[in-house]
C-alpha cells in the first residue's frame, strides 16, 4: 500500500509490552485484522519478545504488516518523523501505562488503553490523562477483552 493510499485510509499504531500475560498476542493479531478490514493501515512497536510472538504466530504474515522496536517508534513520533491517526497501547502493568502516558503526550493518534490482566482495575484508576479505556480481566482467555474491543469499535471512529 502507498503511504498516500494509507492516510487516506488512517493509521495506528499498536503499542506492546512485554509479553507476559498471554492475551496480548492473540488481542494483537485480533485488533490488526480488525483495523485491516476497515482500511486502517497498523503498525505494530512492541519488545523483542512481544514482536517475535507475532512474528511466529503468522509467519507469512496474513495480519501483521510493518512492525518496529518500541524505543525506534517513539524517537520517530518524538522526532516528528513519524505519527499515528489511532494508537492502542497494551497495559498490564505500571510500564504499560508509562508508554501510554509517553504516546499521549507526543503524538497527535487518538489514544485506546487496553487494560488487561489480574490488577486490570487498578491500572485502569491508575490512567490520569485523555484516552479511550478499554478493559476486561484477560489474563489466559481473551474473549472478555475482544467483547470490550467490539463494544467501542475503534476501527470506526
Amino acid at each position: 500500500m502507498t503511504g498516500e493510499i494509507a492516510e487516506q485510509l488512517g493509521t495506528a499504531l499498536l503499542v506492546l509490552g512485554c509479553p507476559q500475560v498471554p492475551v496480548q498476542t492473540s488481542i494483537a493479531l485480533y485488533l490488526i485484522h480488525r483495523l485491516k478490514k476497515a482500511g486502517i493501515v497498523p503498525v505494530v512497536a512492541g519488545n523483542k519478545a512481544a514482536n517475535t510472538l507475532l512474528v511466529v504466530a503468522d509467519p507469512d504474515r496474513h495480519y501483521i504488516g510493518e512492525i518496529m522496536d518500541l524505543d525506534r517508534a517513539i524517537a520517530q513520533i518524538t522526532e516528528k518523523k513519524r505519527d499515528f491517526d489511532r494508537c492502542f497501547v497494551f497495559i498490564h502493568n505500571d510500564a504499560g501505562i508509562s508508554y501510554a502516558a509517553t504516546m499521549n503526550a507526543i503524538s497527535k493518534a487518538k489514544l485506546y488503553t487496553l487494560v488487561y490482566g489480574e490488577h486490570q482495575d487498578t491500572l485502569v484508576g491508575q490512567i490520569d490523562f485523555p484516552c479511550i479505556k478499554i478493559a476486561a480481566k484477560a489474563v489466559h482467555n481473551p474473549l472478555p477483552l475482544k467483547k470490550a474491543i467490539d463494544e467501542v469499535t475503534p476501527w470506526a471512529a
